[in-house]
């Protein structure tokens, strides 16, 4: 394996880092209690990658079996106790435990604990994900074409 390609073709570096303390109120609030903040978004990176702080509530609830064709997803749990997939078996994870999802690799969550469960999830390249969690409270409104269109646009192609 060996370095990529330079980004920066500068001499002395730049004064250019994103410190960031945290807001108090999440980017969003989503039906099932779940509070996602937007910690760096692909646009904020460049397309390098996003991550997000998730923080499902005590309601069990996740996303089912399902892949991306586009980008890798890696979550890494902070507290609570998270059910995680690997396409094959779930895991009960907690505090400290990582999975990392190469594209096309199947995978899966849920808070099957009943508690709350804080984690954070990097996707690499930084994909615009915040148009899909902003858009899954409405899932249930639209159309089984309207549903199969909003998916393929998000790169979420779920296992039956």
């Amino acid at each position: 394996m060996t370095y990529p390609e330079k980004l920066y073709l500068g001499e002395g570096g730049e004064v250019s880092a994103d410190f960031r303390r945290p807001i108090g109120e999440p980017d969003l609030v989503l039906g099932s209690g779940t509070r996602v903040t937007y910690l760096a978004t692909g646009a904020s990176t460049g397309g390098g990658f996003g991550l997000y702080h998730w923080e499902m509530g005590p309601k069990r609830h996740g996303a089912e079996p399902h892949l991306h064709r586009t980008f890798s997803e890696s979550f890494y749990v902070l507290s609570g106790e998270v059910g995680l997939y690997d396409g094959d078996s779930w895991h009960d994870a907690s505090g400290g435990d990582f999975i990392h999802v190469p594209p096309g690799g199947i995978h899966a969550f849920r808070n099957h604990s009943g508690a709350p469960v804080s984690m954070l999830i990097l996707f690499a390249p930084g994909a615009p994900r915040e148009a899909y969690f902003e858009g899954l409270d409405d899932l249930d409104a639209l159309s089984d074409a309207q549903k199969a269109d909003f998916l393929i646009a998000h790169d979420n192609i779920y296992i039956e």
